[in-house]
């Protein structure tokens, strides 16, 4: 096998975020269901948007928030994702640039506008996301790159890229190319409602294409049907060649055929804003992966850059994480 030239591609829905603080009251009177992901068209969107308070606009998505903690890292990232050639996807392809990180996917020129999630942030730092995919719709097989994958040492696939109708089509095509040229597949199951929509669908993938699967206490219980994170935990096995749980306050749970590697919650001084928690542990543990580290350095890292998307708002980091991990002596 040919060395890789990237440490991670990751493949998603290319949308920018647009996050304001709320409460609970506000929730409940829109009929949203605090901390999770809920798909809106383009009229909720705009009405949902115009009863927001002042906000703060940025880049987003799932897997391209990974990625741009891989790049914070120091490590080498593309990203393929389908954006509109509007202001939006403009500002979306300009900042991943920006980065370091490669973006070659050509944009639409006609069809819906470039996707973006209103993300409303509550006192107890949960983000309700309310997502209008717009262009992120259009992405199929045609747009995923045999070469980037393969020049790739792990394509990261998202979960909520499962909802869009050609969404499985291209996610297998990326297994295809990915295990063609010897290298690792991972996945993020992304949020509980999106499993419990394709459950089956994500059961199968994982089964025969997955190496390396990324989940959520409530994500992996959802995804097996149990209550019990123990009992989930123990169906993963043997499912993937790795399995990362993440439990929030609890630390992480890394599960492989012959191990199960616990690792803590890194110490965060407030709690401001989960959004892109999970997003930002992957960014850590693929680093970790990607450069010949252990499972515990690698959950390490994970929860490190974890505890930084979570002490601000936004997603995407605000401290350069190469230098928080090497003051940790993880890098």
């Amino acid at each position: 096998m040919a060395a890789s030239s990237l440490d991670v591609v990751g493949i998603g829905n290319a949308l920018v975020d647009v996050l304001a603080r709320t409460d609970d009251a506000f929730l409940h009177a829109q009929g949203l269901v605090k901390g999770t992901m809920a798909l809106i068209d383009s009229a909720r969107a705009e009405s949902l948007y115009a009863l927001m308070g002042s906000g703060i606009e940025m880049s987003g998505g799932s897997a391209a928030n990974t990625i741009a903690g891989l790049a914070s890292l120091g490590g080498r990232g593309a990203y393929i994702g389908k954006v509109r050639n509007d202001q939006l996807g403009a500002v979306f392809a300009h900042d991943l640039r920006a980065i370091g990180v490669r973006f070659d996917t050509p944009a639409s020129t006609e069809g819906p506008a470039t996707a973006r999630c209103l993300v409303l942030v509550t006192s107890d730092a949960q983000r309700t996301m309310n997502t209008y995919l717009g262009a992120c719709v259009e992405l199929g097989p045609g747009d995923i790159d045999q070469r980037l994958v393969a020049s790739a040492a792990v394509t990261y696939l998202e979960g909520y890229l499962f909802d869009p109708p050609q969404a499985m089509a291209a996610f297998r095509r990326a297994a295809e190319f990915a295990h063609g040229a010897e290298r690792k597949v991972s996945l993020t199951l992304s949020d509980p409602f999106c499993v419990e929509r394709h459950r089956a669908d994500f059961r199968d993938f994982v089964h025969n294409h997955v190496d390396v699967l990324f989940a959520n206490e409530i994500e992996i219980c959802s995804l097996f049907e149990t209550k019990d994170f123990d009992a989930a935990a123990r169906a993963v096995r043997g499912e993937c060649e790795i399995a990362v749980l993440t439990r929030s306050a609890k630390g992480s749970v890394v599960v492989t055929r012959q191990d199960t590697v616990a690792v803590p919650a890194a110490p965060v001084a407030e709690v401001v804003d989960t959004t892109g928690a999970g997003d930002l542990y992957a960014s850590g543990f693929l680093y970790g992966l990607t450069h010949g580290r252990d499972l515990d350095a690698c959950a390490r890292l994970g929860s490190l850059c974890a505890a930084e998307i979570i002490s601000h708002i936004g997603a995407r980091p605000e401290s350069p994480l190469k230098d928080l991990a090497a003051k940790a002596g993880l890098i």
